[in-house]
């Protein structure tokens, strides 16, 4: 492998939606080079769940064998560093590291996630992907009836809370203000067991990012065992909007039911294009973005 070397496509971002790109691409006998900073989302998270021949296993585990079974494929290569810059278009893109490397792909497929936007919570970053979480699906059964509390506000916070109770009805709503829905929403809370609290939140007393109890500005103490949390997120690459790739409302890389983003030659996959935050919904988006490019490459071809 060379710098010199023309790749079919060149993955940017090596978690488990490039991986799965990876693979699929790769079996289809395509020169593949993935390029990955080695900074995944869940680095911080224990144990990943929802994932059948896996749950239970660390993320590092599952990325680990991941790897070794992608980069069997003769033609899928990877390399180590941060991609700082593209240039060209459909056919002939140029990928530079910041290691001063740069190669060539036809095409470009981006899985690199998103980025948190952490409340400025003392303990709460600590705890992100813990016991500070996001997803019932992924995190909800290993705490189940436990002491539960979700930092949200707004018209969504009732719906939220009515899909976290399933796992437990032991619930907190701590809307770590003045709160900001309707009346009628704060009675259906109540009056399905949610305690609403809508002092600030201090900080968070936490073990190793399992927490113990929340400090609310008031001083008062209240102990809690997991707390849900959906934040803010910007994309944490910003070249596919460089590039000319639209985001939507919500700010994921808009793409259509292939993967396939507003720039010709431009494919994105997992976190950064769709909201379902979850391995096998990267893995698929992968595994789509993969197939469906390998048929433009054909189709290109013949």
């Amino acid at each position: 492998m060379t710098d010199q070397q023309l790749f079919d496509v060149a993955i940017i971002g090596g978690s488990y939606a490039g991986l799965s790109a990876a693979m699929t691409l790769g079996r289809a006998r395509r020169n593949v080079i993935i390029i990955d900073s080695g900074k995944p989302c869940n680095r911080q998270t224990p144990h990943s769940h929802n994932l059948i021949t896996h749950d239970g296993k660390t993320p590092a585990e599952i990325s680990a064998l991941a790897r070794e079974q992608v980069l069997a494929y003769p033609t899928v290569h990877m390399r180590a560093g941060l991609v700082t810059h593209v240039n060209g278009s459909d056919g002939a893109f140029t990928v530079t590291t910041d290691n001063g490397h740069a190669l060539q792909a036809k095409k470009l497929i981006f899985t690199t996630g998103i980025r948190d936007i952490m409340p400025e919570i003392p303990g709460f970053a600590e705890s992100w992907g813990i016991s500070a979480i996001h997803c019932p699906y992924c995190h909800g059964y290993e705490y189940s009836d436990a002491r539960t509390g979700v930092l949200m506000n707004g018209e969504m916070a009732s719906e939220y809370l009515k899909m976290i109770r399933n796992w437990t009805a032991d619930l907190t709503l701590y809307t770590n203000g003045p709160a900001t829905f309707e009346e009628a929403a704060r009675e259906k809370m109540l009056a399905f067991g949610a305690e609403i609290v809508e002092q600030p939140i201090a900080s968070l007393n936490h073990e190793s990012g399992y927490l113990e109890t929340l400090r609310l500005a008031d001083g008062t103490t209240r102990e809690i065992t997991a707390l849900y949390h959906r934040p803010a997120f910007v994309q944490h690459c910003l070249i596919p909007e460089e590039l000319g790739c639209e985001l939507n409302a919500q700010g994921f890389i808009k793409v259509d039911e292939a993967q396939k983003t507003t720039v010709a030659g431009i494919y994105a996959a997992g976190d950064n294009s769709g909201a379902f935050r979850g391995l096998t919904g990267a893995m698929a988006a992968g595994t789509t973005a993969g197939a469906r490019l390998n048929h433009e490459l054909i189709n290109e071809e013949y």
